[in-house]
């Protein structure tokens, strides 16, 4: 079974110190998750990043209460440094919490045979819990590696891993 990595929103805006939706714990998980998309390239496993690209005026912003972020073009809409994509790495864009919801994701795994998902980055109880709750219904296996999910905080981390596993049957690797 084809598997590919995808990383979700490990953008400066999120990852850096005093970004606008700064989420410490993604600076935590960058060691395990640059070692798993390391290994992954090397084992041959295609790895998609899927990057939130707002407009300067986005409604998100004022509907969810969040500051502006990941406006695209911007510095903070880049993929961490330490996470830089590769020659042959595939980058979706995307404007909502949904990792597929108007994006060209769906297409990209259909393109590069991906029949399982890894399914890593920021953060559990948002992006991630998404990402998976799409990708279960789309019929995909997905593996979600805890050592590669940043959490807000613990107790929705916890919520998010009991949910991904218990509502959509993701394997949570603990």
């Amino acid at each position: 079974m084809r598997e590919a990595i995808l990383v979700v929103d490990m953008l400066n805006d999120f990852v850096l110190s005093g970004a606008p939706l700064e989420v410490p714990h993604n600076r935590e998980i960058l060691p395990a998750l640059a070692d798993r998309v390391e290994q992954a390239r090397q084992q041959g496993t295609p790895v998609v990043y899927v990057c939130d690209a707002h407009a300067e005026d986005d409604s998100e912003f004022e509907k969810m209460g969040w500051p502006p972020h990941a406006v695209a073009g911007t510095r903070g809409a880049e993929i961490v440094s330490e996470l830089a994509p590769q020659e042959g790495d595939r980058i979706v864009r995307k404007k909502t919490y949904s990792a597929f919801y108007q994006t060209e994701l769906e297409e990209v795994l259909k393109e590069i045979g991906a029949e399982a998902l890894i399914i890593t980055g920021c953060v559990s109880n948002i992006c991630i819990m998404s990402a998976v709750a799409d990708a279960a219904l789309r019929g995909y296996r997905v593996t979600v590696p805890v050592d590669s999910v940043a959490s807000i905080n613990k107790d929705d981390g916890e919520f998010a891993f009991r949910q991904m596993a218990s509502v959509y049957g993701a394997v949570v690797e603990r």
